[in-house]
């Protein structure tokens, strides 16, 4: 016996008139690679377009982490100086690497995350995996970041070679191959250890503290009732106190790679041995030098990464995501 279809009208003109247009105005969800890459594409623009557009900053915290007796007025100093010396143009060295680099970070960090809290949710539960949820925030921001790493780290190491040494190359293009044919690919990977050990916690604290303040806020807060505007703020703000966690969190990891990348090691010297010998010749103090410029700089960045990966997401449509945080 055959089974009747199931009725697509409603008896009434009107309610399969607005029936058609409820169903035109909602939007697709989406899933899988359509979803995933999307994420990607947004978390690829945020970080690209905050370092890229944070390049002078992050320059003079590069110098006063490589040469503190020179520039030793602070961050507004550390301009000048560099203005003085070397003219304005000098404070975009660098921009090349890092904008490539964290386009292709960007991409990793943000779609895997996305990506591996997904992945825990499948395996755990959605009940299990929402009770909790700092874990798998944790364990989803620590696996992306290390493939992130991957991608980064080549250009990460073009880029602080370019900002160290400005006569070594002209560019991203010069300075990668020179860096290739005068040392070999290892170099490029020279400072995987200490990126491992900067990015790792600081992408951990950056997503959970954002998480977590978020989560306060909406419990204040209807998330259904907040227009697009103010979702960006809220992002903004959670971004901002996120940033500074990271940078507190990633400091000493951060200027032990600024001083790894800026000079070859010596003959059969180790990455290992050579971390240890920056470790002690830096102790705790010399290890958070440039942290004013650094906070601005992250506290900056972050916000600026988690507003305008949120409002790319609604323009792409990446609305699929599975959200754990309690309301």
């Amino acid at each position: 016996m055959s089974t009747a279809p199931t009725p697509t009208t409603t008896g009434s003109s009107k309610l399969d008139a607005a029936k058609q247009v409820a169903i035109a105005n909602t939007p697709e969800k989406l899933g899988g690679l359509a979803l995933y890459s999307r994420f990607a594409l947004a978390g690829a623009v945020c970080c690209s377009v905050t370092h890229g557009g944070l390049t002078p900053v992050d320059v003079v915290k590069t110098r006063i982490q490589l040469d503190p007796i020179t520039y030793n007025n602070g961050m507004i100093g550390g301009f000048r100086k560099v203005i003085a010396n070397e003219g304005a143009g000098a404070l975009l060295t660098g921009f090349g690497p890092t904008a490539a680099g964290y386009f292709l970070q960007g991409a990793f960090k943000f779609g895997g995350y996305e990506l591996f809290k997904q992945q825990c949710i499948n395996y755990l539960g959605y009940e299990t995996a929402s009770n909790n949820r700092t874990a798998v925030y944790l364990a989803s921001s620590a696996l992306a970041e290390f493939f992130a790493d991957i991608a980064l780290c080549p250009l990460e190491a073009t880029r602080i070679r370019l900002v160290s040494e400005p006569t070594f190359a002209t560019g991203l293009i010069s300075g990668f191959g020179k860096i290739a044919k005068t040392e070999g690919p290892a170099a490029f990977y020279s400072g995987f250890g200490p990126i491992l050990f900067k990015q790792v916690p600081y992408t951990m604290a950056k997503f959970v503290v954002y998480e977590k303040v978020a989560e306060e806020i909406y419990k204040r807060v209807d998330k259904s009732k907040t227009s697009n505007s103010m979702q960006t703020l809220i992002n903004l703000g959670s971004g901002l106190i996120a940033g500074f966690a990271a940078a507190l969190v990633s400091q000493p990891a951060d200027t032990m790679l600024s001083k790894i990348n800026k000079t070859k090691g010596l003959p059969g010297e180790g990455t290992t041995s050579r971390l240890i010998k920056i470790a002690k010749e830096l102790g705790l103090r010399g290890s958070y030098t440039g942290i004013g410029a650094r906070l601005f700089m992250v506290g900056t960045l972050t916000a600026g990464q988690f507003a305008i990966y949120g409002d790319i997401k609604k323009v792409l449509g990446a609305t699929g995501g599975v959200e754990i945080a309690k309301s």
